[in-house]
C-alpha cells in the first residue's frame, strides 16, 4: 500500500519552521533542523505552498506541473465587481446555437477541480457531454420508455416529471425542455454531496467569467443517476451523481439584476 506522505528534501530544507506551524494534522516536527514527516497525512497541500524554499515534494499522482507561483500578495477579487457578478447571476434556459470552445471547458474543469473538499479527498469526477450529447439524449430517453413499460400505471411520483417531459418529446420533436438544447452538459458524481455542489458553484462562476451561462438540472442529475447505463458511458460507476449543469453562450440577455427576500440573518 503506497504511503500517503509528502517528501521533505532535507538538502533543501532550510529549518524555517512554516510548513509546521501552518501543518493542521500536527504532522510535521523539526529535528536537527529539518523539516520531518511523522506519518500518513491529508495531503493537503499546505506544507507545499508555504515552504519558500521548495523543500517539500508530493507524491507522484499529484501534478506538480500544475503549481504556480504566488508572487506577492495574492490578487484579490475587486469585492464590488465579485457580488455584482454574483448578484447578476441568472440560470441559463435559452442557449445559442453555438459550441463552446474546449480551452474554456478546461478552465472550467480547473475551478471545479481545484475546489476545496472535505478532508482533501478530491473525490470529485466530471464529465462533459457536447461532441455526443444525441447520444446522451438517447440513452437518457431509452431509459424513461423502458421504465415506463416497466410500472405501467404505477409510477413512482417522482418518476411523473420525466414521463411528462417525453410525452413533450413526443408531441413535438423540436421540444427539448430537459436538455434547453444547452451545448454543453456536465455531470459530477461524488460520494460526498458538499463537494459536488461546492464544485458546481465555482464552475458556474467561472462559466460566467467565460461569457457562459449555466442551469443547474436536478432532474437530469436524477435520472442518470438512476441510468447504470448513462452512468457507465459517463464513466461514474459505482459514485453516485450529485450535480449537472447545462452550459452555453446565453441567448438570452438580462438588463438588471432580480430582487430577493429580505435575508433570514441573525448577526451576534
Amino acid at each position: 500500500m503506497d504511503e500517503k506522505k509528502i517528501k521533505i528534501h532535507k538538502d533543501k530544507c532550510r529549518g524555517c519552521g512554516k510548513c509546521i506551524k501552518d501543518c493542521l494534522a500536527l504532522n510535521l516536527v523539526l529535528r536537527n533542523g529539518k523539516a520531518e514527516v511523522l506519518k500518513d497525512c491529508l495531503l493537503c497541500g499546505h506544507c507545499y505552498a508555504v515552504c519558500p524554499f521548495d523543500a517539500v515534494e508530493m507524491p507522484g499522482e499529484y501534478l506538480a506541473e500544475d503549481s504556480q507561483k504566488c508572487e506577492g500578495e495574492i490578487p484579490a477579487l475587486d469585492p464590488k465587481i465579485f457580488l455584482h457578478s454574483v448578484k447578476s447571476r441568472r440560470s441559463i434556459r435559452d442557449y445559442k446555437e453555438k459550441p463552446v470552445e474546449q480551452e474554456k471547458l478546461e478552465r472550467i474543469l480547473q475551478a471545479g477541480r481545484y475546489t476545496a473538499t472535505a478532508k482533501n479527498n478530491q473525490d470529485c469526477s466530471f464529465a462533459f457531454v457536447q461532441k455526443e450529447r444525441a447520444h446522451l439524449k438517447k440513452v437518457v430517453w431509452d431509459f424513461i420508455d423502458q421504465k415506463k413499460h416497466t410500472w405501467g400505471k404505477e409510477i413512482p411520483r417522482d418518476m411523473l416529471p420525466y414521463f411528462a417531459f417525453n410525452q413533450r418529446r413526443k408531441a413535438d420533436p423540436s421540444d427539448d425542455y430537459l436538455f434547453r438544447n444547452a451545448p454543453v452538459i456536465v455531470f459530477i458524481a461524488s460520494n460526498w454531496p458538499l463537494d459536488a455542489g461546492l464544485a458546481a458553484q465555482n464552475m458556474e462562476m467561472m462559466a460566467v467569467a467565460e461569457g457562459l451561462g449555466v442551469l443547474h438540472n436536478g432532474y437530469l442529475a436524477r435520472i442518470v443517476e438512476e441510468n447504470e447505463e448513462a452512468k457507465k458511458w459517463l464513466g461514474m460507476e459505482g459514485k453516485p451523481v450529485k450535480a449537472c449543469m447545462l452550459m452555453g453562450y446565453p441567448a438570452v440577455k438580462y438588463v438588471k439584476t432580480a430582487p430577493r427576500k429580505a435575508p433570514q440573518v441573525v448577526w451576534r
